[in-house]
């Protein structure tokens, strides 16, 4: 199964997920596919995902995520957790210009936000900093797992604090671009083949 997970006040109407999607219903047609939308407070975020992914590694199955931004923080989360709960499971992960520090870069947003894709108005609290610390995996145990696509024209964040975080892992690092990750259909075959459906 491959899980998309979506960015901080996006949802699966995304560009990159709608463009996974695409992609995989051209070339892989046989795979499995969910792309949810992500619940806002972070632990029930994860609460809503986590029982899908471990049902699939627990199957013995491979677990393919991809994760954007804040779910590229969410998929390091999934990642770390399931692989010390089954240390033999067959999990790749691909992060799209991850978040490191959401806890910090988050607080600025407390208060009434509206998303663009869905019209939905909803709250960040402060509460979900504390959260989204809590879901922190600052040491990277199974760096063979992760591929990181980084833009160093990233607006929103520090490409350099996803550099040192994933030092260790497979990693693309492109000048320019943006947080959207520009020209992102075109790693597409790449992607796939790292997590295995090449």
């Amino acid at each position: 199964m491959l899980l998309y997970l979506h960015g901080f006040n996006s949802a699966p109407s995304s560009h990159k997920a709608q463009a996974t999607a695409r992609y995989l219903a051209e070339h892989h047609q046989d795979e499995p596919l969910a792309i949810p939308q992500l619940a806002t407070a972070p632990q029930a975020a994860i609460d809503g995902v986590l029982p899908q992914a471990e049902a699939v590694v627990a199957a013995g199955e491979p677990l393919r995520l991809m994760g954007s931004s804040l779910g590229g923080y969410l998929a390091t989360y999934l990642v770390e957790t399931l692989s010390e709960r089954y240390p033999a499971a067959d999990i790749k992960a691909v992060l799209i210009n991850p978040a490191v520090t959401p806890f910090e870069l988050l607080s600025d947003y407390i208060g009434e936000q509206v998303n663009p894709y869905s019209g939905e108005t909803y709250r960040v609290e402060p509460e979900h900093m504390t959260e989204l610390k809590a879901l922190d995996r600052p040491l990277i145990r199974r760096p063979e797992a992760y591929q990181v696509l980084l833009q160093s024209g990233d607006e929103v964040l520090d490409y350099r604090e996803a550099v040192a975080k994933y030092q260790c892992c497979q990693m693309v690092v492109e000048p320019g671009g943006d947080h959207s990750f520009v020209d992102y259909e075109r790693h597409l075959p790449q992607i796939m083949t790292f997590i295995g459906l090449a």
